[in-house]
């Protein structure tokens, strides 16, 4: 049994994209499948390398992590803007049940990245998704000078750039993971009919 687990971003610096591919590192430590998917914000494709993501895709995933650059506290309007049209999935419940996760990007400590990841959790909530942080036995949540949060993982890119730092990279290896083991855990349970 495999696991996929869409990890849906909108970066345009770059810096959100790479997180999102740390992200997937942890996908992969677990066994599971990350599908990299984006959107398409203003006009512009946010990403050269992956693809957007499609409604069907959607609505088939057995996880959902989701990543975004910080817009004054709150996730970039691309993202917002795809959820708005995710209604169809919503009154079918296509999402419930399943584990989800977030992470963001921002250029200092203080630019509201703790906001923002708690925002994007708002819509996978209400789809039904079963919102998973990171906890404080993770050590890079303890150390960390930069980015990473129990809400989900992520960095500070002043001083940095696009690079992570490495408990910001660990972090987000942690949460991929944790995603993919409860991804597994629920998809388990439901092929034998226990949800």
């Amino acid at each position: 049994m495999s696991a996929s687990i869409i990890i849906l971003y909108y970066s345009r610096s770059g810096a959100t994209q790479t997180l999102a591919d740390a992200i997937a590192d942890g996908v992969l430590k677990a066994g599971g499948e990350p599908l990299m998917r984006t959107v398409t914000g203003a006009g512009d494709p946010a990403s050269q390398r992956d693809l957007e993501i499609s409604q069907d895709e959607l609505k088939q995933c057995d996880g959902l992590i989701l990543g975004s650059p910080v817009r004054f506290g709150h996730m970039a309007s691309a993202l917002q803007q795809f959820w708005e049209q995710t209604s169809v999935t919503w009154l079918k419940g296509e999402l419930e049940g399943k584990p989800a996760a977030v992470f963001t990007s921002g250029s200092s400590m203080h630019s509201g990245q703790e906001s923002t990841l708690l925002s994007m959790g708002v819509p996978l909530l209400h789809h039904g998704m079963l919102l998973c942080g990171i906890p404080y036995t993770e050590p890079a949540i303890q150390q960390t000078q930069s980015g990473a949060s129990p809400y989900g993982a992520s960095h500070v890119e002043h001083g940095h750039g696009k690079h992570l730092t490495e408990h910001e990279y660990q972090a987000a290896v942690a949460l991929g993971q944790r995603v993919t083991v409860a991804a597994f855990a629920l998809k388990t349970a439901r092929t034998q009919g226990k949800l």
